[in-house]
């Protein structure tokens, strides 16, 4: 087991180029209960260390910044960049419940019981509002049943909601929470964002169960029913949307990407499904036309030593780039083949685990062949090894996406590896991103001191959290009867009948 004096100052990134028998998604090991026991036992002294790196920034988010939007690692510098909800706090809520912090979790309620408030705020994106706000109060409420969390959820719903007042009925981008008035973002020519229209389902769903208010849940749905339709027959939709007159939408431009601006939308076909009790076959159906499209056209190998990847595709062109976002297909694909309605061992649903398998190998990858052992904003598959960092976005800002897929490949398959592939990330962010009073996005992956004052409310919410699920194999949370989990990590019970 690991001592809880652990000293990860003394860490050094262990590279590239290991555990190559993962590369292709195959099980190269049996793996024996006896095994599983013992990832069981050094997992939970490894859990200890993940639960001290969110009191570490707890305690200086308390002390600094309580009830503020953000903290600044660095300097200690408190913003309110998402309108002054208390983004952090609201984004760690469920966090702060699952490691057992419970006094801080309550503490947290009553801020957001006597001082949360939505009615002065302006402009907001209804994205990543809906999925970090609405939705960390969600979880709060699902997981304690304290209905103080409900009751600001249904306020901050009721708000977010009217940016579906449109011609086509897809929300747009930005919602102003005082006024009520909504419009797309210029900066992408005031069109639709596939992405954002299709990642609010399992928000809205759960807010309609828990306050029986139909209409959440049906003017969200409306969204999917209008990507059903325009869903092209290889399944693969591309990310920006018009209005056209009528009420009618029309795509507007012609790229694909599982990453930035596509990539969640696919991720809420297969988990909107989940969520329902598996019985609204459009959404299932959308995600297996989408994966087999994916499987037939973007699924590349990498040169020399053919890493599996997701490429982008502009027009009728393959650009042979990854997001880092992309990553949480590891974990999408997956649950997709576990839940498989043709069974799993049906030929779809073992395609769909070796891929799962055989990208979350490449996103492992993408961390260690760098000097700090931290994955890039992006990498491109080109030159001499597989992949390189690219000058434009060397940089590391927290992102939990490949963590997510080693927790769903953990739980879900019981191979210890990819609790050894955290636990080295998890090393290298403490060693590299760890500052005074929180943890720091890193400039470049390939210099050892660069981190930046900047720490986004996701670090908290999604890379702390799955890295405390990924070690922890007594969590409540069972992703295969009982939760899914949002977008931002938030698990929200699946609707029994």
């Amino acid at each position: 087991p690991i001592p809880a004096t652990y000293d990860f100052t003394n860490y050094e990134p262990l590279g590239g180029h290991r555990f190559v028998e993962y590369k292709d998604g195959d099980s190269p090991y049996a793996i024996s209960k006896k095994l599983i026991l013992q990832s069981d036992e050094l997992a939970r002294s490894r859990r200890v260390h993940v639960v001290g790196a969110m009191k570490h920034v707890w305690k200086n988010y308390k002390e600094f910044a309580f009830g503020k939007d953000e903290l600044h690692p660095i300097s200690k510098k408190v913003t309110n960049n998402w309108g002054g909800m208390g983004t952090t706090l609201v984004d760690s809520l469920d966090t702060l419940w699952l490691m057992g912090m419970k006094e801080e979790f309550w503490e947290g309620r009553d801020w957001v019981r006597d001082h949360l408030s939505h009615e002065h705020v302006g402009a907001v994106s209804g994205f990543e509002t809906t999925i970090r706000s609405l939705g960390g109060l969600l979880a709060a409420y699902d997981l304690s049943h304290d209905e103080a969390f409900l009751h600001k959820a249904e306020d901050l719903g009721s708000r977010l909601i009217k940016a579906y007042d449109t011609p086509s009925g897809l929300p747009h981008g930005s919602i102003n929470l005082e006024n009520g008035r909504s419009s797309n973002f210029g900066w992408n020519s005031n069109a639709y964002i596939l992405a954002e229209v299709g990642t609010q389902q399992v928000e809205y769903r759960y807010l309609a169960h828990a306050t029986g208010k139909e209409n959440y849940a049906k003017t969200s749905e409306k969204a999917f029913d209008i990507l059903h339709k325009m869903q092209p027959a290889d399944g693969l939709l591309f990310q920006n949307i018009k209005d056209s007159g009528g009420g009618k939408t029309s795509f507007a431009n012609s790229k694909v990407s599982f990453g930035a601006m596509g990539d969640s939308v696919y991720e809420y076909m297969i988990k909107v499904w989940i969520q329902g009790g598996k019985k609204e076959d459009m959404y299932r159906e959308m995600w297996d036309n989408a994966m087999m499209g994916m499987h037939d056209q973007l699924l590349q190998k990498s040169s020399p030593n053919g890493l599996t990847y997701i490429a982008d595709r502009n027009g009728g062109r393959i650009d042979h780039k990854m997001d880092h976002l992309v990553c949480f297909m590891g974990g999408a694909l997956a649950l997709g083949a576990y839940t498989d309605p043709r069974g799993f061992d049906s030929p779809r649903a073992q395609r769909d685990l070796k891929t799962a398998k055989a990208l979350t190998y490449t996103c492992y990858q993408m961390y260690a062949r760098t000097k700090t052992g931290i994955a890039p904003e992006f990498v491109q598959f080109r030159g001499g090894d597989d992949m390189v960092v690219p000058g434009s976005a060397p940089f590391y800002i927290l992102r939990p996406e490949t963590v997510e897929a080693f927790y769903y490949l953990s739980v879900l398959t019981g191979d210890p590896i990819y609790r050894e592939w955290g636990w080295e990330m998890f090393q290298s962010i403490e060693k590299y991103c760890k500052t005074k009073y929180g943890y720091g996005s890193l400039k470049n992956v390939n210099s050892v001191n660069s981190v930046e004052d900047r720490m986004e409310s996701f670090f908290l919410a999604e890379t702390i959290k799955y890295l405390y699920l990924l070690f922890d194999p007594d969590s409540e949370i069972d992703i295969l009867n009982k939760h899914v989990f949002n977008t931002e990590a938030h698990p929200l019970k699946i609707f029994q009948d």
